[in-house]
């Protein structure tokens, strides 16, 4: 797999949870660090995602924003 994006984290899928119509999946990318990925049903069931099965975790964003208490 080649993409344009440079923020591409490789990780272990620890959990999965089905909705209505979009699929959050969560990445542990380790460090105790775990990402959430809001992706469609159809995506997820065509990868055939599992817990336990490597994957990475693509960031592409126009934005980032920051905050501070």
């Amino acid at each position: 797999m080649k993409l344009s994006a440079r923020n591409q984290l490789k990780g272990t899928i620890v959990d999965i949870k089905p909705g209505a119509t979009t699929t959050h999946v969560r990445i542990d990318i380790g460090g105790g660090q775990v990402l959430t990925a809001s992706i469609t049903n159809e995506a997820a069931d065509e990868m055939k995602l599992t817990a336990g099965k490597p994957a990475y975790a693509i960031i592409k964003a126009s934005s980032v924003m920051v905050g501070v208490d």
